[in-house]
């Protein structure tokens, strides 16, 4: 894309997402007058919550359910009520509000639009994850981002914060891996490391990188504050391990961005399976590792169980399927 906006990088995301946006419902629109459907994309949304609600839902309610501005779902209502898809009735517990529902005309529509949304739903998988595997998730995150933290309030701590970096390894980053998860380990374990420990915080590179595995670290304010191993066990299985941050950075959510970034790595990979080994004494640990989707699993006959391990956790991974 050579245009002016496109050049301005991050100042643009907004534009350029809302571009994509209305590209894809301009598309979405000529599928459905294309098949003599009387539907609109931006409707979708909107015609879901109603559909699916089994009551009559006010304004604000769809407006809480999808997200939207009120204004835009009160057009979006106001277009599908011309089209004879729902009714608005006085609300009768609230003279302010009205309620909204579909009428028969409007579910009468449902089975016609099913299999059209399942070709979609296929055809926006193949195109949005040409971007990324992990693309729903990713977008996911930011959601959660922007509730959390707000675009105007980060404006204000641009320059109390820095950003976290994940960093794929490279030579210059080699020994951060000892220095960091080897004298944890070493705190740990009394001063002995297993023997598989010795090797692989000493040879990152030769433990992962060569048997098809990957190391990242996190770097903050220009330091190397974290790191983590993403070990391959199969063609579509991995293990992470060797996750450590620096005491001083643990509430700046990097552990989060790492193991964030090793199933993004696997999905890049088309794994369907990421695992980890841990011991009853991390419950800060375990808290995360279920929030994010592990679950307790016996040991996959690949992996090569520490005599230290007292907990096994697995993650089961959507792959992603492409044509061809």
């Amino acid at each position: 894309m050579s245009d002016s906006i496109s050049k301005v990088g991050y100042l643009a995301g907004a534009t350029r997402l809302r571009r994509i946006g209305e590209k894809l419902q301009s598309e979405g629109d000529k599928i459905y007058s294309e098949l003599g459907i009387n539907f609109k994309a931006s409707w979708f949304a909107t015609y879901h919550t109603l559909l699916n609600a089994g009551k009559p839902l006010t304004m604000q309610d769809i407006t809480a359910s999808i997200g939207f501005t009120h204004i835009t779902v009160k057009n979006i209502v106001r277009e599908m009520e011309q089209n004879g898809l729902v009714k608005i009735k006085p609300n009768p517990d609230d003279a302010r509000s009205k309620h909204v529902t579909l009428t028969v005309k409007g579910q009468g529509l449902l089975p016609k639009l099913s299999p059209v949304w399942q070709n979609i739903s296929i055809s926006l998988q193949q195109l949005l994850t040409t971007g990324h595997p992990d693309f729903i998730n990713i977008v996911s995150r930011i959601e959660k981002e922007m509730e959390k933290v707000p675009l105007n309030q980060r404006i204000h701590q641009v320059e109390k914060h820095e950003a976290v970096e994940v960093l794929d390894y490279k030579p210059s980053l080699k020994k951060y891996f000892y220095d960091l998860a080897g004298n944890w380990l070493l705190g740990v374990l009394d001063g002995k490391l297993e023997k598989e420990d010795e090797f692989t915080l000493r040879n990152p590179d030769k433990a992962y990188l060569e048997t098809g595995g990957f190391v990242f670290y996190a770097l903050y304010k220009e330091k190397v504050v974290g790191c983590v191993a993403l070990k391959r066990l199969s063609e579509d299985k991995f293990e992470f391990a060797k996750l450590y941050i620096d005491p001083e950075t643990r509430k700046l959510g990097i552990a989060t961005k790492l193991i964030e970034r090793c199933i993004s790595r696997c999905k890049e990979n088309r794994a369907t399976e990421l695992w980890l080994q841990t011991t009853n004494a991390m419950q800060e640990a375990h808290r995360l590792y279920y929030k994010l989707g592990f679950a307790e699993a016996k040991a996959p006959k690949e992996m090569l169980v520490l005599k230290r391990t007292e907990k096994i956790m697995s993650l089961t991974l959507a792959s992603v399927k492409r044509p061809g």
